[in-house]
């Protein structure tokens, strides 16, 4: 196979994946060297980046999807006909602190925002947004949470690395996050009704 072939059919997969899919995945599906892969899955990126189109391909959660552009979320909002994705302030907090922390425990959640986070932690945890890691080898073996691969998806971000410094994360607000998250509802995403992460 030329590059132009191997490129062609890796761009067909992406497009077929219902989640982002790995390079490693890739490689082994066309039985040629990750490198390679990789190499095409940039001059994609770049492609079409240069071709303005209405989607992108974008690293995400470890692996590449495409994802339509976040400034055409409004039109997509109204063509799914869903409400904005809203993060509450107690839901943003407690998946900030469990995403620079991690593992991290319920109590240690709490010690941080000064409140009770179990409703917080529950939603999260049925969003698929955190997951239990294990428990803290400590008296009461409580449980450690983390951040999950669908977190990174629904963040747009390549893996945890990728997070926002915390200077720039405490300059981001709930209304912010409504339009950096817009993703949600572009076809790749969830749509929650906005009252399902405010408590």
């Amino acid at each position: 196979m030329d590059t132009t072939e191997i490129k062609t059919i890796v761009e067909s997969l992406v497009f077929a994946s219902e989640a982002p899919i790995k390079a490693e995945r890739l490689a082994e599906a066309l039985d040629v060297d990750k490198e390679v892969i990789v190499t095409v899955l940039r001059e994609l990126v770049r492609d079409y980046e240069t071709m303005r189109r209405g989607f992108h391909l974008q690293e995400v959660a470890g692996g590449y999807q495409f994802r339509s552009r976040p400034e055409y979320a409004e039109w997509v909002r109204r063509l799914q006909k869903n409400r904005p994705f809203k993060f509450s302030r107690a839901a943003l907090e407690t998946l900030a602190i469990i995403a620079y922390r991690q593992p991290v425990t319920r109590a240690e959640v709490e010690y941080l925002r000064g409140v009770d986070s179990g409703g917080v932690v529950k939603t999260l945890l049925d969003k698929h947004l955190i997951r239990i890691l294990g428990k803290k080898d400590i008296a009461g073996r409580p449980l450690l949470y983390g951040t999950t691969a669908e977190f990174l998806q629904v963040f747009g971000l390549a893996d945890l690395s990728s997070l926002p410094t915390l200077k720039e994360f405490s300059e981001l607000t709930p209304e912010t996050l409504e339009t950096e998250g817009a993703h949600l509802e572009d076809g790749a995403g969830h749509g929650w009704p906005e009252d399902e992460l405010d408590e």
